[in-house]
């Protein structure tokens, strides 16, 4: 009899099942950061549509784009203050429901200016969303939780980026542009009243507002501001030729400068950087920082190359591209169950390497690939993304004390899309300087003297036979376009080349980190 009490005293305390309302209310939180994310690329798939129906100019048309990215990464840091100031439910209410509010004002809008300055809003009030959830994942469920809760967040980070391309066409091409904005309304309009309902998470602390630091705030918006909008014109402005470019550079500088004194010398910093001196958190967040560039480069890449090489539509693009959204989904509970049992080092290794092999695959790229040969690359990158992101987000953010996650998980966020714009900033110089030198390349050796030239120029005029005097130049043209083609093709496979040794290279740095130790608690919220 005592030895039987004594068993069933030392037996393990069975865990505690996850609470169902939490649960509801988290899952409509990520509902909401899914649209946040999502609305990236829904509409850079379509922003020749946009602009043909608001008669912009293809300046002015960038900025729909710009201007989203500009105010989401103000947001995203700024959201951990605030979420403690007002709480998550009411953090999460206020942003979900602004940024339902701006998708419609986007879906009715007539003017450029109009769809501008809404896309700015809709990109600052939504952009609260995603460290949002972030956070919650990390401080509402208990650790022995993560295996199930972090897949769930690490799916829609990843997942509605790579099929906005897929959303976008359809939507495009069976109702119109204003579609891409009013597919929100609807279920951001239940996400607001669900999580407003069930969202009980913690407690508002408006003391913070009276200590609220305006000038950190002015400093870290305008440090961010330019950052991103140097990073996006850089590549087409030939970086700091161009005045605008090089006086918001430099504008910036000065900012970052004083932003980072005031976050060092506040009482209550509007940012707080400490959270970089517990070392998982810092070797976290690089690691987002160049999954961000995989995420955010290779969403790019691919229907760049499809579109300028292969002459695919918005729809056709999104069919093809969409394997690496299936990759996804059926990897998430994979990597959610490895989590428990793998070192996360050891499955991030995988990762990057899993990407590398994808990249290296690529740089055989020729004119004619299509679904068949980019089939195996985008496998790769769908499983990768996901054996990446699940034990990076576990590092950064599972390893620290409750108290301090809302606010690094803004940090946190902040480096994976910082990591994206500087990826697609150096990745569109790469295109564009390799291309330039490939087409001096190819011209030096298409001349007269070799019979590959003579032979090619020769087949295309026959096919112009018919156009008389016409011939010659219509087939100069297209010889031409044939080399800028070959030119382009070699770029891409010089981008992806580089990208492998990214990739390698990250993987290699791993063995230099130490095998975190989870911390313990969560599941207190934070009141």
């Amino acid at each position: 009899m005592a030895t039987a009490t004594l068993t069933a005293t030392a037996a393990p305390a069975a865990d505690p099942p996850i609470d169902k309302v939490k649960l509801i209310a988290f899952l409509a939180m990520v509902f909401g950061m899914f649209m946040a994310i999502l609305d990236i690329q829904i509409v850079s798939a379509s922003l020749a549509e946009i602009q043909a129906g608001l008669g912009a100019s293809s300046d002015e048309i960038s900025w729909v784009q710009t201007a989203y990215l500009i105010a989401e990464v103000i947001m995203i840091p700024l959201s951990g203050y605030l979420s403690r100031a007002f709480s998550t439910r009411w953090i999460f209410a206020i942003s979900c429901g602004g940024f339902t509010l701006m998708s419609f004002l986007c879906g009715t809008a007539t003017s450029i200016d109009q769809m501008i300055f809404y896309r700015a809003l809709q990109g600052f009030i939504g952009g609260g969303m995603i460290p949002t959830v972030f956070a919650s994942a990390f401080t509402v469920f208990p650790r022995s939780k993560q295996a199930v809760i972090t897949p769930m967040i690490g799916l829609v980070a990843t997942l509605a980026p790579t099929i906005g391309p897929t959303v976008g066409g359809y939507l495009t091409e069976l109702l119109s542009w204003h579609w891409l904005f009013f597919i929100n309304v609807i279920p951001g309009i239940i996400v607001t009243f669900t999580t407003f309902s069930l969202v009980d998470f913690d407690e508002p602390d408006f003391s913070l507002l009276q200590r609220f630091d305006w000038w950190g705030l002015i400093s870290m918006g305008t440090f961010l501001g330019t950052l991103e909008y140097v990073l996006e014109e850089v590549p087409s402005k030939d970086w700091f030729d161009d005045t605008l470019v090089f006086s918001l550079a430099v504008i910036g500088v000065f900012s970052a400068v004083f932003f980072f004194w005031r976050v060092l010398t506040a009482k209550e910093p509007i940012v707080d950087l400490r959270a970089f001196s517990d070392r998982n958190f810092a070797s976290g967040s690089l690691f987002s920082f160049v999954m961000g560039i995989g995420l955010y480069g290779l969403t790019y890449l691919f229907p760049v190359f499809l579109g300028r090489i292969r002459g695919y539509d918005s729809l056709m693009i999104g069919e093809t591209m969409f394997v690496t959204g299936v990759c996804m989904f059926l990897t998430a509970p994979i990597a959610g169950n490895l989590s428990r049992i793998v070192d996360p080092r050891y499955m991030m290794l995988a990762g990057f390497w899993g990407f590398g092999v994808g990249t290296w695959i690529m740089s055989g790229v020729t004119h004619d690939w299509d679904f068949w040969e980019l089939l195996l690359p985008q496998i790769l990158r769908g499983v990768s993304l996901m054996t990446c992101m699940v034990p990076i987000s576990n590092i950064a953010l599972g390893t620290l004390p409750p108290a301090r996650v809302k606010n690094a998980s803004g940090l946190f966020n902040l480096t994976r899309n910082l990591g994206g714009a500087v990826g697609l900033a150096v990745i569109n110089t790469l295109l564009n300087n390799r291309e330039d030198l490939h087409i001096q390349r190819l011209h030096d050796n298409v001349t007269w003297t070799r019979s590959v030239a003579l032979d090619t120029w020769n087949n295309i005029q026959q096919g112009f036979a018919s156009f008389g005097s016409n011939a010659e130049a219509m087939t100069a043209s297209r010889l031409a376009g044939l080399v800028r083609r070959e030119a382009m093709v070699m770029a891409f496979s010089d981008v992806f080349l580089a990208m492998t040794a990214l990739f390698v290279v990250l993987g290699l740095a791993i063995f230099f980190v130490k095998k975190p130790q989870m911390a313990g608690g969560g599941g207190g919220g934070g009141h």
